[in-house]
């Protein structure tokens, strides 16, 4: 018997859960080879009725999860809350913006049975996205494809599903900086990509103003790869060398024409210069030194307020009185 479930992290998103639940329970129905399902909704600490709707849609259907987390700790902990509470055999990651079509589940489920453990959707089109967001996302994925040492898909969000034996060794990783999308290829096992056309969000606005995608860019850089602080081995060297060469040149017109080059802009410029470079090495020691920082206090990823489920026994195995459980991950 193969269970599956689907897992989707809300935060504000009111406008978005009728509409979400409706369409990934048509495609978990509609799935070859599942006998039973269950969607886990994670609610990211959020201020507006998503819980009430949350709720509402639970009871009405024991097939849904209600996670709630203690406050909103971010789309990446949020789905990792998700997929720690998971129980089928298959789960599948989802945004609960609808910009990724739920209607692909059944297919993904397909490319399961046929033995591949991690099924990735591949974006050929992103409907209602501003061209700085394309082209920004576009050079993200190429970067981080070229500086980290794990081969990451592009174009690739974290749209997919994946085994139990994924979800297993993704539990076994509890960094804080997460980056899921680049943890699911570290991990490895047989992957396949799935492409399909993005579509615009259903409702709401999104939740990844440019400083939170800078954030996201640099924990995917920054947990793959350490060429960022060889960059700024590599850029002293560099730096060193032009001063070096311009000390040359000076000494030889001094001595050989008797010329002396005016020293205030050339002392102002090596000055900034070289101050900028020294800046930009230390934040990004700084980055690297923060990250240790924060695995080293130890703290939980997140905090669970309660999990409402109607079925405490593992999915597909008989219903009983809804119950909460408090606890944290």
């Amino acid at each position: 018997m193969s269970t599956l479930s689907v897992v989707a992290p809300l935060f504000n998103e009111e406008g978005n859960v009728a509409e979400l639940v409706r369409r990934v329970r048509a495609a978990a129905d509609g799935s070859p080879g599942i006998d039973a399902y269950e969607i886990v909704l994670v609610d990211d600490g959020s201020t507006d009725r998503t819980v009430e709707l949350l709720r509402a849609h639970a009871a009405a259907d024991p097939r849904l999860v209600v996670v709630r987390l203690s406050r909103n700790f971010g789309h990446q902990l949020a789905s990792t809350a998700g997929l720690d509470i998971a129980r089928g055999d298959a789960v599948v990651l989802i945004d609960a913006d609808l910009q990724d079509p739920p209607e692909l589940i059944p297919a993904m489920v397909e490319r399961w049975h046929a033995g591949f453990d991690v099924v990735y959707a591949v974006r050929r089109s992103r409907k209602g996205e501003s061209r700085f967001k394309i082209w920004t996302a576009r050079l993200f994925y190429r970067t981080s494809q070229r500086l980290t040492k794990v081969s990451i898909p592009v174009d690739a969000g974290d749209f997919r599903l994946m085994s139990r034996r994924v979800i297993d060794a993704l539990k076994s990783i509890r960094e804080r900086h997460r980056f899921i999308r680049g943890l699911v290829s570290w991990v490895g096992f047989p992957q396949t990509a799935l492409e399909y056309d993005r579509d615009s969000r259903f409702s709401g606005t999104s939740k990844y103003p440019v400083s939170k995608m800078l954030r996201f860019a640099i924990d995917g850089i920054t947990s793959f790869s350490d060429v960022p602080l060889r960059f700024a081995s590599y850029f002293g060297f560099v730096v060193s060398g032009i001063a070096f060469i311009v000390g040359i040149v000076e000494i030889g017109l001094r001595v050989f024409t008797g010329y002396n080059l005016p020293g205030y802009t050339s002392t102002i410029f090596a000055i900034l210069f070289l101050g900028g470079v020294q800046l930009i090495g230390i934040g990004i020691l700084g980055e690297y030194v923060g990250r240790i920082y924060e695995e080293i206090k130890g703290r939980p990823l997140y905090l669970v307020a309660g999990v409402e489920r109607a079925d405490p026994a593992p999915v597909g195995e008989g219903n009983s009185v809804p119950r909460v459980t408090p606890g944290t991950r």
